[in-house]
């Protein structure tokens, strides 16, 4: 990997990170000021906070996510392909059961009540 290619690397995860935590930022004044707005309504104030919530761990793990998967990718492309793993072992016969009438039981036959 050449020198060139490692900066933009670099410079690809620093500004990926800075995007996601300028979104999360701005993500975080509206529902603040939303909060702020409403002065008191508690229902809704817990619907906008539990939004910018979600937003934000999704966002954040979205990143996360992605970054990890090029990494990975990255790393088994530079190391030559996948490492070859075994062939599953053999799942040993299983003997069927005869389906003769002592495969199903008979009902049991109400005793009578006097």
């Amino acid at each position: 990997m050449s020198g060139t290619e490692i900066e933009l690397e670099k410079d690809k995860a620093k500004f990926g990170l800075l995007a996601v935590m300028v979104s999360n930022v701005a993500i975080v004044a509206v529902a603040v000021v939303g909060v702020w707005r409403l002065k008191g309504d508690t229902s809704v104030i817990v619907g906008i906070l539990t939004a910018a919530f979600t937003a934000v761990s999704s966002m954040t793990t979205a990143y996360l996510g992605i970054k990890a998967v090029s990494n990975t990718a990255r790393s088994m492309t530079l190391a030559g392909g996948p490492v070859p793993q075994q062939p599953p072992a053999p799942v040993p016969s299983v003997p069927a059961t005869p389906a003769g009438t002592d495969a199903i039981p008979a009902p049991a036959t109400p005793t009578p009540t006097s």
